[in-house]
């Protein structure tokens, strides 16, 4: 199977911006790592290096994620808000991650009051005030919650945040592959790319009909063609 090449090739890199595309969606999309990508091109005849596969990644995984951030529908007034855990060189890191307001992330070292105010604050300050902030039962999202969003109906209850609970396994899941991030940098580059690029490609199909579903992949695909004819050097 080779990959169509149609659009003028990116100054300064040997091969066309459709490669570098395909492997940016393919390590993103399927979960893949480097190696995985570097065969799955060798399949189709491109000779690549993982070590260029990682830095193409790392350079166009941001445009891909802006281009989808700057598509998307503004975001709904009610956010679910998570915290969870993540070990960077043998340091607990903590990722803050909010639904329903672009799929936010943001990667720190403390989780508390300071930590919260700050994720918080650059949501609000992105998105406006919710009118419905949903959270566990971590005290540190009251006061920054109460100060920043006033008029907010703050939900502190394990049992509501089961959706935002879920969106944590696909992070794991690239964790694992990746034997865990080597940095606080990588981590949060990473994160915020891998985050919306799995928005348009993985819809919840269980509430989907089989064509549905085949016509939401059509236009996640054209979307991301789309987004490839805008890549700069």
């Amino acid at each position: 199977m080779n990959i169509p090449i149609d659009l003028p090739p990116l100054k300064g890199f040997r091969y066309p911006r459709e490669i570098i595309a395909f492997a940016v969606w393919a390590y993103h999309r399927l979960a893949l790592s480097t190696a995985d990508v570097e065969d799955l091109l060798a399949a189709r005849g491109v000779i690549v290096s993982r070590e260029a596969i990682r830095l193409w990644v790392n350079r166009f995984g941001s445009h891909f994620a802006d281009c989808i951030r700057r598509e998307r529908p503004r975001p709904s007034d009610k956010w679910h808000m998570d915290e969870v855990v993540i070990t960077i060189r043998g340091k607990k890191h903590w990722l803050w991650r909010a639904i329903d307001a672009d799929g936010d992330i943001l990667v720190q070292t403390r989780r508390n009051a300071k930590a919260a105010k700050r994720f918080f604050q650059r949501l609000v300050s992105q998105f406006g005030e919710p009118r419905v902030v949903i959270t566990d039962k971590l005290r540190s999202y009251i006061k920054p919650v109460k100060t920043q969003a006033p008029n907010a109906d703050h939900r502190a209850h394990k049992g509501l945040n089961n959706a935002i609970e879920v969106s944590h396994r696909p992070t794991r899941k690239r964790e694992k592959i990746m034997g865990r991030f080597k940095s606080h940098r990588q981590a949060q580059r990473f994160l915020s790319a891998h985050d919306q690029i799995n928005l348009i490609f993985r819809p919840r199909r269980y509430q989907l009909t089989a064509s549905s579903y085949r016509h939401a992949r059509n236009d996640a695909f054209s979307l991301w063609a789309d987004y490839t004819a805008e890549m700069t050097a």
